[in-house]
């Protein structure tokens, strides 16, 4: 379900000290190769020993620098006013950050940002594969905030530390450590954190990037096919929905824009393959019956050709949190 929670900004690829890391390392790497060739050169005479040593010693010495996290968990800086007196970690990508709270385990942190990344970068060359979005999600002041549980965000008093004028500017949504379950596809649960890193970049990225065709609004291209999913135009969600509607969310709170916003989610993550494990249909029929990119394509056509279409540049792959792009 789409929580409206509440941002920051800064742009980077790589959290500083990972970057300093990287050099330090390659720079001792380089040293070491450097006198261990010459040593090889001048006392061995090329036999196929020393060979294979070099090549072990170049292959475990890249592996190593591969091997690093590319995220590192930072305390929160460069915030809006307040922020860092509920939100005491951040990571970023692309300049969109997740900000958590000293509860929220840094696994689960890092998860949300890998799937964040993977879902901006899913061709995984290091570039955002949408830049348009990307500006909007900056120009929105899109950002997660990320509880250990549910109580824990409940219990945050936002405007106690953080100027309403500030917090009302923002578009952020909210996660929680024990809704986001990496693998659990493996396990036969969802994932929630593919629902809400998503409905960030579309609410205040592709919505904005693209007003006409995905605003969350009464009339554009996405409003209208949601409009043939659900049986006619219901500027609330009705009590019964037609019999031939396919989407038929029902949470009376949520209005006419947040349901264009789930139907997005519901029709990328199906097109990807999320939705797609047993005993998921079963839970989610009452909601949403095109759970797999087939029921999508041959039910939904006009949503399936705006979700795949190129230009718009949504995600082709799954992301699985792990994100390591090969520039």
């Amino acid at each position: 379900m789409l929580e409206k929670f509440s941002y920051v900004h800064t742009w980077c690829y790589q959290p500083p000290t990972r970057r300093i890391s990287i050099l330090l390392s390659l720079w001792t790497w380089l040293i070491t190769f450097a006198k261990m060739t010459q040593f090889y050169l001048r006392s061995i005479n090329y036999n196929m020993k020393s060979l294979l040593h070099i090549g072990l010693f170049l292959f475990f010495g890249l592996y190593s620098l591969m091997a690093q996290p590319f995220f590192e968990v930072q305390p929160t800086n460069n915030a809006p006013e307040g922020f860092d007196r509920l939100f005491s970690k951040q990571v970023e990508i692309f300049g969109v950050s997740i900000f958590a709270t000293a509860k929220t385990p840094d696994s689960k942190l890092l998860h949300a940002v890998g799937l964040l990344a993977q879902y901006l970068d899913n061709d995984n060359d290091g570039q955002p594969d949408n830049q348009l979005v990307i500006l909007a999600i900056h120009q929105s002041k899109g950002a997660v905030v990320m509880s250990a549980t549910r109580r824990e965000a409940d219990k945050i008093d936002v405007h106690r530390y953080i100027p309403e004028k500030v917090w009302d500017n923002m578009t952020i949504l909210g996660l929680h450590a024990e809704d986001t379950l990496p693998q659990g596809a493996s396990r036969g649960v969802f994932d929630t954190a593919y629902e809400e890193i998503l409905h960030l970049i579309t609410s205040a990225g592709y919505a904005n990037a693209y007003p006409d065709i995905f605003g969350e609004k009464r009339g554009t291209a996405i409003a209208l096919a949601m409009d043939q999913a659900r049986g006619g135009y219901f500027r609330r969600a009705p009590k019964k929905y037609p019999d031939q509607a396919w989407y038929t969310y029902n949470e009376r709170s949520c209005d006419y824009g947040c349901q264009i916003t789930e139907y997005i989610y519901w029709g990328i993550t199906s097109i990807l393959g999320a939705q797609n494990f047993p005993g998921r249909l079963d839970n989610i029929s009452q909601e949403w019956k095109l759970n797999t990119a087939a029921k999508v394509k041959a039910g939904d056509p006009t949503l399936y050709q705006l979700l795949t279409d190129p230009k718009y540049a949504f995600p082709a792959k799954l992301p699985d949190g792990k994100y390591n792009p090969q520039p």
